[in-house]
């Protein structure tokens, strides 16, 4: 039984009952009180007519006395169950009131629904689990690029603050507690159009169970969990988690690509960020003395990853007990004599790494008044707080949840993106600019769009078709099926082939069934891309340059072939 039916039933059990028994009781009445017809011979009320006129008198509506006009009796009768089927009814339209004002009758509605907008998506989507900041970017970006997700949160202000959010589409989002096999499973994870489950709740026990979740009843779906404790982590790799996400971990790890390989950080930062968005402006963190204040979970990877850059890393931490342990300046980091004791008149760069985002405001904004050169590095805790880092002009603002989104990016929208990135780090500097530059050549100084085809029946049908008769090469599927002269402004980044990945393959290439290729470039030169890679004419003629008929009967009435 729909189980928003058997609640509300099972809630109005006690008005129904009364409602019928007072019925039962008015009609018993009026069919045993004996009237008179129109010549004043007795007369009894029939059960239909008693029915008859308690529907229209109970009801307030109000008609008069058929078929015969009544006794005193009848009247006396008619007044008693007038009070008795009026006051029921209130009593019943009360409790139908009460009922639909209780919390756990509209969440059983809300759930209804949402399992319903689940069952009609028609296209792949992510189930995102948790929607605090992290889980907020990463669906903002998902309705960037175009992608359907669905929300799981146990937090109903977050599930009402996702419903008022300024989508492009329509997000089903529930409340419930992802820790539950039963809610991943309403959310769509045995749905087949499900394409992979991101857990992104400030919990790591609630992210293990997800992982769990999924890789027992789901084995094959991709799973991405944040997590910030080695111990869940490892609990974690236990259920083959596909992806694990350390934001302050991977940070550390930006940061010391940024300070190494400058063009390897703004080429991850590119691929991976929303697309039509700016691109980033080049990062030259400098080496040296650095001051990092806050000696957390992203202050302890942070100075480890400026240490393994060739960096002396002075801490200052507000606690004691861990300024004592880490052999740190105890401080906060806002009194200017502990900033002055740190070196920071000396020191080439500042991080401001506590959990308070006005804190390392303040930090910021001592440490440019102590040393107006220094470059500046402030972790944003609240996506609310960026307009404020932006006037504050500090150099890097970090926010955890977008190291996350980022990474999440690269695994899921693209497989062979995370491929590509992490192949690309074993280039050189020079390598990553110059392919910043051909990025930025065929993008308009906008993010590009990240794709990948692979020459197969269902994404290339076309190409596959036509390598039986003739070669097809890379330089065909990047050209302008309008004008075959013009290239697109798309850009091959890899191919993956038999397992092995080609970074930057040549125009040259040949390809061959089963081949992947990775894209990156404008949303205009993909959609004319998938015209190339589908129309059997549109291929022929950026190969060959004949536009041949595509209908057999014209192809007959100018003997023409189809090759």
């Amino acid at each position: 039984m729909n189980s928003a039916l058997f609640l509300a039933l099972r809630r109005m059990r006690a008005p129904l009952l009364t409602l019928i028994v007072s019925y039962a009781v008015s009609i018993l009445g009026m069919v045993l009180i004996p009237g008179a017809d129109g010549q004043g011979m007795p007369w009894r009320v029939s059960f239909f007519h008693a029915f008859y006129f308690l529907s229209y008198t109970a009801t307030t509506i109000g008609f008069g006395e058929v078929p015969y006009a009544f006794t005193d009796a009848q009247r006396m009768w008619v007044i008693f169950t007038i009070y008795l089927t009026v006051v029921s009814w209130f009593y019943a339209i009360g409790k139908i009131i009460q009922i639909t004002q209780d919390p756990a009758f509209q969440q059983v509605l809300a759930t209804q629904r949402f399992g319903r907008a689940v069952a009609r998506l028609q296209e792949p989507f992510f189930v995102v689990c948790g929607y605090g900041e992290t889980g907020g970017e990463l669906v903002d970006t998902f309705d960037h690029r175009g992608v359907r997700c669905v929300i799981v949160d146990l937090n109903a202000a977050k599930v009402n603050e996702a419903e008022l959010a300024a989508l492009r589409v329509d997000v089903p989002a529930l409340v419930g507690d992802v820790r539950l096999p039963e809610t991943l499973v309403l959310a769509g994870l045995h749905h087949p159009h499900c394409a992979g489950v991101v857990a992104l709740t400030n919990d790591d026990h609630a992210n293990l169970s997800v992982a769990a979740t999924v890789k027992l009843l789901r084995p094959g779906l991709p799973v991405i969990c944040r997590c910030e404790s080695d111990l869940a982590s490892s609990s974690m790799q236990a259920f083959d988690t596909d992806h694990i996400v350390d934001p302050f971990a991977l940070f550390g790890e930006h940061l010391a690509m940024a300070l190494k390989k400058p063009g390897h950080y703004l080429l991850r930062e590119w691929l991976t960020a929303a697309p039509d968005e700016t691109l980033r402006e080049p990062l030259f963190p400098p080496v040296g003395n650095w001051v990092l204040c806050g000696f957390g979970r992203f202050g302890a990877r942070t100075a480890r990853s400026l240490s393994a850059g060739g960096n002396a890393v002075t801490i200052v931490e507000a606690e004691p007990d861990v300024a004592q342990a880490a052999g740190a300046i105890c401080g906060q980091g806002t009194e200017r004599s502990v900033l002055a004791h740190a070196g920071v008149g000396s020191a080439v760069g500042i991080i401001a790494g506590t959990g308070s985002d006005v804190i390392n405001l303040s930090i910021v904004r001592i440490a440019r008044q102590m040393s107006p050169g220094i470059f500046t590095v402030v972790r944003s805790n609240q996506r609310s707080s960026a307009m404020l880092f932006a006037a504050a002009g500090a150099s890097v603002a970090v926010q955890p949840a977008m190291v996350v989104v980022h990474a999440c990016i690269a695994h899921l929208m693209a497989p062979a993106l995370a491929r590509f990135l992490e192949a690309a780090s074993a280039h050189d500097n020079a390598w990553a600019n110059e392919l910043l530059a051909r990025i930025a050549g065929i993008t308009d100084e906008r993010v590009p769009e990240i794709w990948s085809a692979t020459v197969d029946v269902s994404e290339a049908p076309a190409v596959l078709g036509i390598l039986g008769v003739r070669a097809v090469t890379l330089d065909a599927v990047v050209r302008d099926p309008q004008c075959r002269d013009d290239l697109l402004p798309v850009l091959a980044l890899a191919l993956e082939r038999n397992g092995s990945l080609v970074l930057l393959p040549p125009a040259e290439t040949a390809l061959e069934p089963g081949d992947r290729i990775l894209f990156c470039g404008r949303g205009r030169g993909r959609r004319k891309q998938v015209l190339t890679l589908r129309n059997d004419n549109v291929l022929r003629y950026v190969v060959t340059g004949r536009d041949v008929p595509g209908g057999w009967v014209w192809r007959k009435v100018t003997h023409q072939t189809a090759t």
